[in-house]
This record gives C-alpha cells, structure tokens and sequence, in this order.
C-alpha cells in the first residue's frame, strides 16, 4: 500500500494497530447499543444470518480467546466484534482480548500483508499477462475449494438424514431370556 511506503515498520504496524481498535471496537460497540434492535429484527425473521448465530455460539462457550483469535480470519472477525458486542461481553473480558487481537493483526498485515501487496503490484508492473494469469489461477483454486466444500457438506448432511431415518432397534432386542 503506497500510504506506508517509507515509513519504518513499527510507525505503520503502530496506525494500523490504532485502525484495528477503531474498526472492531466501534463494530462492537454497534452491536452492545443495537441489541434491542437486533433481537426485535432477529425475533421478526424467525433465524440468524449464519456468520453471527455461529460467531454468537462461538463467544457464548469461549469468549475472550475467541475474539482475539478471531483477528486471524477474514470475515469471521466483524461478526465475532458485533455478536460480542449484541450478546453484550463484559469489557474487563473484551478489552484485553481487543488489543491482543488487535495487535496480533497489525503485526501480520503490516509485515505481511503490505510486503504481499507491494510484491504483487511490483510483479504486475514487470509482467502483467503472468499476474492477470495468476490472479485467474487463484480464482479458479477458490472455485474449486468452495465446490468442493459445498459437495462435502451436502455428502454429509444426505448422510446424517439418511441415518436418522433408519430404524434402530433397542440394544436389547432380539434377546431371549
């Protein structure tokens, strides 16, 4: 990202340490002030969008840990902040687990994630058909990745119904005394 281009590592780490703390912070934030809101909404449509009825379930049995560590993924992280925040998590808990989030996720985009974007965007400027072959490549690993998923989980939940529809018979039965 050009915005940090020349500036020391720490001082870049440093802003987007304080970006991060805004971003998930205000997230959680929405979330504690929209929980009337969000009840009434959730109450209406009979069901949870999946992201935040799973990160809900996550932070009710792990808590702390979880939204720090949810600062690793991507996409997961705003629907773990807001569901903390709707399921109102105690900020002694949420705090700490914030910055440590927080931190563990400037350090890996500022040494990563801009090394990765300046390495991209210097390798397309040498040879753009190979970065526009790469970027479909990637796409197309995606792709794949998310058909095959979708075939498990549909394998599997034919499996699971396939199971509960079969009769079972008491451990007992059969046996003659």
């Amino acid at each position: 990202m050009e915005i940090f281009e020349g500036w020391p590592l720490p001082a870049a780490i440093g802003v987007l340490f304080v970006i991060v703390l805004l971003r998930a912070g205000g997230t959680y934030a929405l979330g504690r002030g929209s929980r009337a809101g969000v009840k009434r909404l959730l109450e209406r449509r009979g069901r949870m969008a999946p992201q935040l009825a799973r990160a809900e379930t996550v932070i009710e049995r792990f808590g702390a840990p979880v939204v720090a560590l949810s600062f690793l993924t991507v996409g997961f992280q705003t629907a773990v902040n807001l569901a903390a925040g709707v399921l109102r998590m105690p900020l002694v808990k949420y705090l700490p687990a914030l910055v440590v989030g927080g931190a563990m996720w400037a350090t890996l985009y500022g040494v990563l994630g801009l090394a990765t974007v300046n390495a991209v965007i210097a390798a397309a400027q040498r040879d753009p058909v190979a970065a526009i072959l790469s970027a479909l490549a990637v796409v197309a690993l995606l792709v794949l990745i998310e058909f095959a998923t979708r075939r498990a989980r549909s394998f599997a939940a034919a499996h699971s119904r396939a199971d509960a529809a079969e009769p079972r018979l008491p451990e007992d039965a059969g046996q003659t005394e």
